[in-house]
Parts: structure tokens; C-alpha cells; sequence
């Protein structure tokens, strides 16, 4: 009788428990976040006629967090009616539907399968009527969003599949800072910033913009006005890592291993993950009343911000250069001049680099500019970059002398010392 009673509790109430280090079988807290929220019902259709085995645990994962979530795997050859409904094109599309609203999601494959981040990302997009604007600077040198070396087309790509609308802004042809910009960004200026310009992005910021600065090192946007009015310094010198760490994935010393972050919502799930910045350099400040200040990005202990970088071997010295750790990227706020709005939100980085086109992809570079630009845009709420997990990488690897005790210890050593205790209990007992 006990054991039919606790079958049924168990089968009734399922507890599962995830003990891998990374928790690669679980939920990230943001997408339980999301599910959990969920206002209406929401359903996942996957239409394959071979479902991957690793693709019904995810959605499962999701249906455990609310009761709202739901997904089903659907043949289309042999259920026409429902594929033509959602206008199927391929094998392995994957929809979102919420009500009347319909999306698709991504097309799996034997290469791509179905990710965390495009479903969380799905049930916000499906949820939401908003599309926010953001706005790319040019005409100074920066980045453009398109497929190039130094490009932000991978970066202008995830923004499209967050639902924000992406579009180059050249001010000094324009009118003016347009009235739906939420955010607008400077990715990598070489050149000044017209005076007009500058005092336009001054004013937009004062009356509750939002904006997003990324510096390359040792040049100047004619940007001063405005950092001093938010108690930023910017240093000139290049940010060295002196830690070395950066050497056992072939990346020299000019570009720095990040692992620590500031307390702030930008950077709140990144625990002690990896972001790598390029010559990058470091920004200071200077407590100014009203304004909340917060450094995001933090260099390690060995690390200086290095005045005459050409120089080999790049070492320390005391009368020119300034001792890390170092701040490669702050957050900051403070209430907006019109009432009407919330507040005004600046996120200057050091770097551009590590927002572009390869570098992008690369350990959480991606989170912490996507997850800049949305709590700019004041969209607290919304997910942040989930990066996909994996195991933990628990290889031992043995030089030749580790390899070869090893194996003395164990073809040699060990029988050895078991047939002399054998032989020693024999003796004793005779």
C-alpha cells in the first residue's frame, strides 16, 4: 500500500533535481521568469516528422514552469490542414501562437536545433506590441551595420530577432534627433562630433534619451560637454592584461580577459563568465550629485592602462602608466529634465571591437551589449541574452612523465605491493 501511494505522489507531483555543475538540463532564471508570466496561453508548434529527442526535453522544461505554455509536434505530410494553416514552407519550422498572433520562430535541422534563447525571446516577441527604435550614428568613422570585417551586422541581426527596428542616423543631415528614438548608438567614432551635433545628443539625453557609447582607443568624439556633466574621465592610455590568462586562447596582452562585473541589472546573470575587449581603454568617475554611477565592466589586478603601448616588452612603469583594476565599461542615470519621462540612461564601453563582426559571438560580448542596449531602451523586464550551456570540460590532460608513472603505478606498483602483502601475511601466518 506505501508503495502504491508514493508511485502516485510521484507521478502526480514530478520532482526533478539538476546536479550538473552548469545546470545544462535546467532553465536559465530568465526564461522561468518569462514563462511564469505569461498572460495568456502560448504554444509552440514544431513542424518535423522526426522529432529530436533534445528538442522535446527543452519545450518540456519550458511546460513544467506554467501552465500557460504549451507545444506539439506536428507531421506536416500527414497533417496538411494544420501546416497550411501556418503557411508551412520547410521541414522544421518551428511557430509561436498566442491568440490570433502567429510567428515563426527558426527552422531546426540536423545542424540547428532548437535553442533557449529563441524560445524565451519568442514569448516576449509574441507578448509584445512594441518595436523599439534604435538608432546607429554615422558619418564619423563608426561602424557600419553592414557584413564587413568591423561591421555590426551580427549585432543589427540579434537586435531584429529582439523586435527592436535598427537605422543608421547621419545628424548633421538630419533635422534633428528624431522623436521615436529610444536609443541611440555611437558604435566606434574616429572623428569628432560636429558642435551641433554633440550639443543635440547633450539635449536628447538631458530630456530622458537613452544612449550608448562605444569608445575606440586613443581617439576623441568631441563628446567632452556631456561626459563631464556625467562625471566621466576618459583615459587615453590602452588597458594591458598582465595576468596572462588571455594566452591560453592565443590572445596577447592588448586585449583584456574580463571575468568580474558590477553589481548592476546589465550584468547581474553574467557570474564570473569570460568577455574580451581589444584595445580597449579604461573609464574613470567623478561623483556628480543626482547622477547614479555604476562601473559594469572590471579588469583584473595585474592589469594597467599602458601610455606608450608600441613598446616591446610591454611592462609596467610606474611614472607613465595607471595601475588596474581598471573600468572598461560603467552604467549610468539620473532624472530626466521632462517630467514625462523616466529617467535618462547612459552606457559608455571602452571598446567597440568586441561589438562587432566576430568578435561578437565571442563568450558574453554578446550579452553585455544586448543586455546594455535593453535596459537603455528601459525595458527592465526584458529577457537578456541566454547563452547556451554545456558540461563542464573535466579532462585530465598528463604530460609524458604523468602518463608514464601512471602507468608504472598501475601495471607495477600497485600488483606489487598487493602480492608482497600477501606474501607477508603468508609468512606470518605459517
Amino acid at each position: 500500500m506505501i508503495l502504491l501511494l508514493v508511485n502516485f505522489l510521484a507521478f502526480r507531483y514530478s520532482l526533478r533535481l539538476d546536479l550538473t555543475e552548469n545546470q545544462i538540463f535546467s532553465l536559465s532564471p530568465q526564461s522561468q521568469a518569462v514563462v511564469q508570466k505569461l498572460q495568456q496561453p502560448v504554444k509552440i508548434w514544431v513542424f518535423e516528422n522526426n522529432p529530436n529527442p533534445a528538442d522535446r526535453e527543452l519545450l518540456e522544461n519550458y511546460r513544467r514552469q506554467g501552465t500557460e505554455f504549451s507545444y506539439e509536434f506536428v507531421d506536416p505530410q500527414l497533417r496538411l490542414s494544420i501546416a497550411e494553416q501556418f503557411k508551412v514552407q520547410s521541414i522544421g519550422e518551428v511557430h509561436i501562437e498566442a491568440g490570433t498572433k502567429r510567428k515563426l520562430l527558426q527552422v531546426v535541422n540536423n545542424q540547428q536545433r532548437l535553442t533557449e534563447s529563441s524560445v524565451t525571446n519568442g514569448l516576449e516577441l509574441i507578448q509584445s506590441n512594441r518595436t523599439p527604435k534604435v538608432y546607429f550614428l554615422q558619418g564619423h568613422g563608426e561602424a557600419s551595420l553592414t557584413a564587413t570585417e568591423r561591421g555590426l551586422s551580427q549585432l543589427n541581426e540579434a537586435l531584429g530577432q529582439k523586435n527592436y527596428e535598427v537605422t543608421p542616423l547621419t545628424l548633421a543631415a538630419a533635422t534633428g534627433i528624431p522623436s521615436e528614438a529610444e536609443i541611440i548608438v555611437i558604435a566606434g567614432a574616429k572623428r569628432n562630433l560636429l558642435p551641433e551635433e554633440a550639443q543635440a545628443l547633450k539635449t536628447y539625453l538631458e530630456a530622458g534619451g537613452n544612449l550608448l557609447i562605444l569608445l575606440e582607443a586613443r581617439t576623441s568624439t568631441g563628446l567632452d560637454e556631456l561626459f563631464r556633466d556625467w562625471g566621466v574621465v576618459l583615459d587615453n592610455r590602452v588597458a594591458i592584461d598582465g595576468s596572462g590568462n588571455g594566452r591560453l586562447i592565443g590572445l596577447g596582452p592588448a586585449t583584456s580577459l574580463v571575468t568580474t562585473y558590477g553589481d548592476h541589472p546589465i550584468t547581474k546573470d553574467l557570474g564570473t563568465g569570460i568577455s574580451l575587449f581589444p584595445l580597449a581603454r579604461s573609464i574613470d568617475l567623478q561623483p556628480v550629485t543626482g547622477v547614479t554611477q555604476t562601473p559594469l565592466v572590471i579588469t583584473n589586478e595585474k592589469s594597467w592602462a599602458e601610455a606608450n603601448p608600441e613598446k616591446q616588452p610591454l611592462v609596467f612603469e610606474q611614472a607613465t602608466d595607471k595601475l588596474g583594476p581598471l573600468n572598461l565599461a560603467v552604467a549610468l542615470s539620473r532624472p530626466a529634465a521632462a517630467s514625462s519621462a523616466r529617467e535618462s540612461r547612459l552606457v559608455i564601453f571602452g571598446n567597440a571591437t568586441f561589438a562587432t563582426n566576430g568578435w561578437f559571438e565571442q563568450q558574453l560580448n554578446k550579452d553585455l551589449i544586448l543586455n546594455a542596449i535593453g535596459w537603455l531602451g528601459q525595458q527592465d523586464h526584458q529577457t537578456l541574452s541566454i547563452r547556451p550551456k554545456s558540461a563542464a570540460n573535466r579532462r585530465i590532460i598528463l604530460n609524458p612523465f604523468q602518463y608514464l608513472l601512471l602507468g608504472w603505478t598501475a601495471l607495477v606498483i600497485i600488483p606489487l605491493a598487493g602480492f608482497t602483502t600477501a606474501g607477508v601475511l603468508w609468512w606470518r601466518r605459517r
